[in-house]
């Protein structure tokens, strides 16, 4: 075969030798990722039905997309990173170069103790996932920006791969081109066996390129400023927010299981109403409320008497009181027991009533007058409190198996009645309308109290129950007929039920001789709207 002067030909087997090293180089790379978090396909199911779902993360990630790259791969690893039981982060070397800066975000979340605390609340739960991913956008949003640089040499770093790889890959097109040519004794013209020289060069250029861009990106992500700090800081937001919520649903008697069936736009528009209005500055209270109303109800005396008044002496060892009881503990004071107990001289709770509860319904009679709305110390309302303690009688018929109805009223052809059957799940929108709905106007105590009185009635003809009891819940004074005062106290009579009343900042209806104490067994009056204990009698009898 002909040769061109001044070119040295060369045989093949030596030129294969010289570009071993590159034949196959961009077939034999190690996979490269553009996710930083290890996951199978049905996480990545989670997180697509999850997106989907959330206008939210679609909002954010169209936001980020517009200024940043590959934001969705970064938003996609931080909600993964929270979701997953034990998040398993790949390797720096394994990711796409272009990803790197996603790669030290989320190093630098999962690694924080923060993040640690973070994913105690969201682990396994996908809406928790998203919103801690909504809690950090602007922190992601922030880190991005610092990392622009770093960004733009891994960009740099990623072409400079692929320049390689191509490089690599035209080292092998051109020994394939000289072993086309070779002759019987595999010897290669000098152009050919040129063409593969300069392919070799300009791999091991293209080779030096790659790797000073892939150290010159690895510094820059090195030098962004605050990246570990703003994840810190990102994810203890985030924890503070998604904790915030489960406490908000939990003040409200949503439970767990409730939410993991709750459909997750459902669930969004659920926190939003709790978050915003009137209900956001209730979820305090009630939440005191409940846990009041648990703790009676754990300390709730067998076989108690009635409502506790005071204290009195006595020998009945189920009424001490627990400084009584404390001596016992006390070996010299074990004697002084015995015989203040011979005597009958022990400090006892004092109590009054009916000796068993309630077994009918628990009706709260609610007022929602205009007067209501107005703000006590701390800022609470009459309305927030009395429909707070509401709330906790709810938990208390459900917690004992027994119908729960609320009425609430204002002038006389003003009532709203929200029935919750024992036997049914409350329902956390039915709850909300009865928190939300404000009827304003006068007060009329006749209208609810008969409305209670028929409801009453109409169990007893259902079922035969008596013995329910009534909570009347007013900040007012008003008159009543006495016609309908002889029905009431005949009703009363017939049907076994309680009545007791919560004056809240109303003076005048706990006086002695007021309508409102001729119409109740038990009257108490409330001054502090911020004290949920004073309401506490009422759960160990109800």
């Amino acid at each position: 075969m002909g040769e061109t002067p001044g070119r040295t030909p060369g045989r093949l087997d030596e030129l294969a030798s010289r570009a071993g090293k590159w034949l196959g180089r961009s077939a034999a790379a190690p996979e490269r990722h553009t996710a930083a978090v290890v996951a199978d396909r049905f996480d990545r199911i989670t997180w697509r039905d999850t997106y989907e779902q959330s206008a939210g993360l679609r909002d954010v990630a169209a936001e980020l997309n517009e200024r940043y790259r590959y934001t969705t791969d970064l938003l996609t690893d931080v909600f993964l990173a929270a979701y997953k039981v034990g998040p398993r982060l790949r390797e720096r070397a394994e990711m796409d170069p272009s990803r790197l800066v996603n790669h030290q975000v989320i190093t630098s979340l999962v690694e924080s103790l923060e993040f640690a605390e973070l994913r105690r609340e969201t682990a396994g739960d996908p809406y928790a996932a998203a919103m801690a991913v909504l809690a950090q956008a602007a922190a992601l949003r922030g880190m991005l920006e610092r990392s622009r640089s770093a960004q733009e040499r891994a960009e740099r770093a990623k072409q400079a791969q692929q320049d390689a790889e191509g490089a690599a890959d035209a080292v092998g097109e051109a020994l394939q081109q000289a072993a086309d040519q070779a002759d019987w004794s595999n010897g290669v013209g000098a152009p050919a066996a040129d063409a593969v020289q300069q392919a070799i060069e300009a791999a091991e250029t293209a080779d030096a390129a790659a790797r000073q861009a892939a150290q010159d990106a690895a510094q820059a992500l090195a030098a962004a400023p605050g990246i570990r700090a703003a994840a810190r800081n990102a994810a203890a937001k985030a924890a503070r927010a998604v904790r915030e919520e489960a406490a908000l649903m939990r003040a409200w008697g949503v439970g767990s299981g409730e939410l993991e069936r709750m459909p997750f736009d459902q669930r969004a528009r659920l926190a939003e109403r709790l978050r915003s209005g009137r209900l956001a500055q209730w979820a305090e209270l009630i939440g005191r409320f409940r846990q009041m109303a648990g703790g009676e109800r754990a300390r709730k005396v067998e076989n108690a008497t009635g409502e506790l008044v005071g204290v009195t002496l006595g020998d009945d060892l189920s009424r001490v009181i627990p400084s009584e009881l404390a001596n016992l503990g006390l070996p010299e004071l074990r004697a002084v027991f015995a015989a203040r107990y011979a005597a009958g001289e022990l400090m006892l709770y004092d109590s009054q009533g009916e000796q068993v509860t309630g077994q009918g319904a628990i009706i709260a009679c609610v007022d929602t007058s205009h007067s209501m709305y107005e703000a006590g110390p701390g800022g609470v309302t009459r309305e927030a409190w009395a429909k707070a303690c509401a709330l906790a009688l709810l938990d208390q018929a459900r917690h004992a198996g027994r119908d729960f109805v609320g009425v609430l009223f204002s002038a006389a052809d003003k009532i709203k009645v929200f029935r919750f059957p024992s036997g049914r799940p409350a329902g956390i929108a039915r709850i909300l309308d009865f928190a939300e709905t404000f009827l304003g106007g006068g007060t009329s105590y006749q209208a609810p109290l008969t409305a209670a009185r028929e409801l009453l009635e109409e169990e007893f003809n259902d079922t035969a129950r008596t013995r329910g009891d009534i909570v009347m819940i007013t900040d007012d004074e008003c008159g009543v007929t006495e016609e309908w005062m002889r029905g009431w106290n005949d009703a009363k009579h017939q049907l076994g039920f309680r009545v007791f009343g919560v004056a809240i900042g109303a003076p005048r209806a706990a006086e002695t001789g007021s309508v409102l104490e001729a119409l109740c067994d038990n009257l108490r009056s409330i001054e502090d709207l911020t004290d949920v204990h004073a309401a506490a009698d009422l759960f160990r009898v109800i």
